[in-house]
């Protein structure tokens, strides 16, 4: 099965999108990481695709998306959370179920709280959170801004892949074809003739506004759906003593969290094996 492709405008945004499965069934939107595209999901969604319709968005500033000529209003939580909003309405989407790696996790933990846009509130039917927290360790966020803000540029497509194969070693084991599939579409030309990621640099504008987004403790403790996390065992990123904290309030304390370590992944587990997929089919199955 492969996706079809489509772009939808949402307020002064052209949004692109990928969309698997039939337009009748149950809806996952799977919201990809800071640096990262829709594209990372293409796996886990030809799983899900017989039993779901999966909406795969490039966020603002990334892959086939529009970017901002205002990037440091627009590169935030908040913009890309009102962006979801628009991308249900104009898809005439109601309830979705919501998996998000690292800050896709973030922008549904904004929208299933509720607090900043009660139009959503009770539209997520369940939150996955793919090594995202509400607490994030500080020198995992360091490293992230050092690599994303400065991408890098290379003659050819092969070099840039090896950086890829570098830089997300951590996303855990990968085959030839995946890396080849995530390099394919993690690509862009310069006007010099080289090629770099794929994304707008100014993305990482948003680690440095003036009150930090990454506190998210007040949205945690308003969910009122199940939520799963799924912690790659070796994240720099999400900490143990932050699970804990998990488990004791909000959805943990009301018995509505899972939580899941995914061995021999960093940040963040590629969702791209038989394990990971059958930990997010099982959940989804468990909260329809």
């Amino acid at each position: 099965m492969s996706p079809s492709s489509h772009y939808l405008q949402c307020g002064h945004f052209n949004l692109h999108y990928t969309a698997w499965g039939p337009q009748d069934a149950p809806v996952v939107i799977a919201w990809h990481g800071l640096a990262r595209t829709g594209r990372d999901f293409d796996s886990l969604a030809q799983q899900l695709a017989p039993n779901y319709r999966v909406i795969c968005p490039d966020t603002i500033g990334r892959g086939l998306s529009q970017w901002s000529h205002d990037p440091d209003n627009d590169y935030c939580l908040a913009r890309y959370a009102r962006l979801a909003l628009n991308l249900m309405e104009g898809l005439h989407i109601e309830r979705a179920h919501w998996v998000g790696t690292s800050m896709g996790g973030a922008i549904g933990m904004v929208c299933a709280a509720g607090l900043d846009l009660p139009e959503f509130k009770g539209r997520i039917q369940s939150l996955v959170l793919n090594d995202m927290a509400p607490e994030l360790a500080q020198a995992a966020i360091e490293r992230i801004k050092a690599y994303a803000g400065t991408p890098q540029a290379f003659d050819t497509v092969p070099e840039l892949e090896a950086f890829f194969r570098q830089a997300y070693a951590p996303f855990g084991f990968q085959t030839d074809a995946q890396w080849r599939h995530l390099t394919e579409t993690s690509t862009r030309r310069l006007p010099d003739g080289r090629v770099t990621p794929h994304y707008d640099p100014a993305i990482v504008r948003q680690f440095f506004r003036p009150v930090p987004e990454y506190d998210m403790w007040a949205q945690y403790d308003a969910l009122a759906m199940p939520v799963m996390v799924l912690r790659g065992a070796n994240s720099d990123l999400v900490l143990p003593p932050t699970l804990h904290t998990m488990q004791s309030r909000g959805p943990g304390a009301q018995g509505r969290l899972q939580v899941h370590e995914i061995e021999g992944c960093g940040h963040a587990p590629a969702l791209n094996v038989p394990a990971q997929w059958a930990l997010v089919t099982d959940f989804l199955k468990s909260a329809a």
